[in-house]
């Protein structure tokens, strides 16, 4: 079996360097090497994927995805914004900070970090640089600050690593909340350093007035996710059901309270959100025949036995899984790496007696400040896009934030309080 692992990842790495979809790289890289050995038959393959993506709690990441979709399409993003807005009021790079809190806010209700980022960046940027701020600078904050959008719940990412480690999703859910609002709080230390510096300013006087305004305004979107995480922490619901209940709060907030839910946003809501589901259950499918043929040719437990025979402690461990994900997230998505690295390193994980759920929380974490970083950058070029500048110009802005995300990594890779605290493990 030995030769047909390597042919699985010599046709992998050559196809996704190759430019083509990771998805159809992990693919080509299950069926090649099935019929060039004949070792297994294409049907054992294909039952695999099937069993990949039958299972119940991976129906929480399309409906999640829906409700999502559903509040973006239902125009809560500029209420987030206000309230967030009226409750920093004008200080010295406040809109630096608006824009951070009010990506944790959209955070709870898509899980997703490019719609984070093209939600509130899609408001904030230009808000921003007609108020003088750096348009480099601008599009740099939006884009670090989106990838609070993937920590907090509900995450896509930490569903689909639960459903591979078995762990308890209610928990991982919660196992990122802390590196989300360090990293939202660190970006505003950083922007109120930046704004009396540059002498960027913030949105208008605190008015007390005007935040309940704002507040009644923005109460219905942000109480969806009370309604998602009280109904799971609180035993009403599954993960999965809440993300139902969590589609049908939205459809409802759309349509009869902000009312700006029409029927053609509906129909193109409904496409994109089947074109990303059928996305991220295609990449599920074929990652989990992936990890299976890598767990028959027995490639976790070699590693296993290779790293405890060598005596790596479980500090030197880390750092190694720290370097390997953030390279990883520079051309891979987050959803992707989970799905194919985790077979291979939790087993060693647990067998140097880290936590499974502290596992995966560090996973997601550094996979995602990898989405900031060339080749691939997808939040880099979307806050291009957004601000409509050069790469260029953000990359020079972009070392402070980079060195947010290293402080968080770090604080949450060593520290497993930090993705404990709320957990029942």
């Amino acid at each position: 079996m030995a030769d047909m692992i390597i042919l699985m990842f010599v046709f992998f790495f050559a196809l996704a360097l190759l430019g083509f979809p990771i998805a159809y790289s992990l693919g080509f890289a299950v069926i090649a090497p099935l019929m060039i050995t004949g070792n297994l038959t294409l049907n054992t393959a294909g039952s695999w994927m099937l069993q990949g993506i039958s299972s119940f709690p991976l129906l929480a990441c399309p409906f999640f995805i829906l409700a999502g979709n559903l509040m973006e399409g239902g125009g809560i993003s500029r209420r987030l914004v206000d309230v967030a807005k009226t409750l920093i009021g004008n200080v010295p790079g406040g809109l630096g900070m608006v824009a951070a809190v009010a990506c944790v806010f959209f955070g709870a209700i898509s899980g997703s970090g490019p719609a984070t980022l093209a939600a509130i960046g899609g408001i904030m940027v230009p808000e921003m640089i007609a108020a003088g701020y750096s348009a480099g600078w601008s599009a740099a904050l939006c884009a670090t600050a989106g990838c609070i959008g993937i920590f907090i719940p509900p995450s896509v990412a930490l569903i689909n690593y639960a459903v591979i480690a078995e762990t308890s999703i209610a928990d991982q859910l919660l196992s990122a909340i802390i590196p989300g609002l360090l990293t939202a709080f660190f970006i505003c230390i950083y922007a109120f350093y930046t704004g009396k510096k540059r002498n960027y300013g913030g949105g208008e006087k605190f008015s007390f007035q005007n935040f309940i305004e704002a507040l009644k305004r923005g109460i219905w979107p942000l109480l969806m996710p009370v309604l998602i995480l009280g109904g799971i922490y609180g035993g009403f619901f599954t993960p999965t059901e809440a993300a139902a209940v969590g589609c049908g709060y939205a459809f409802f907030v759309g349509v009869f309270i902000t009312k700006e839910l029409t029927w053609d946003r509906l129909k193109n809501i409904m496409v994109r959100s089947t074109s990303s589901s059928a996305t991220i259950m295609l990449i599920i499918a074929v990652a989990s025949a992936f990890g299976k043929m890598l767990t028959i040719g027995q490639l976790p437990a070699t590693m296993v036995n290779f790293i405890l025979s060598h005596d790596v402690s479980k500090g030197m461990f880390l750092l190694i899984v720290m370097v390997m994900l953030l390279i990883a997230g520079t051309f891979m998505d987050q959803i992707s790496t989970v799905l194919i690295l985790t077979p291979m390193l939790l087993p060693i994980a647990t067998a140097l007696g880290i936590n499974p759920i502290h596992f995966g929380a560090l996973m997601v974490v550094n996979i995602t400040f990898g989405m900031l970083t060339p080749p691939l950058g997808v939040h880099l070029f979307m806050g291009c896009g957004i601000a409509k500048i050069k790469f260029k110009d953000i990359i020079k802005e972009m070392p402070m934030f980079l060195l947010i995300c290293l402080v968080v990594i770090i604080l949450t890779t060593y520290i497993p309080e930090v993705s404990l605290a709320f957990c029942g493990d």
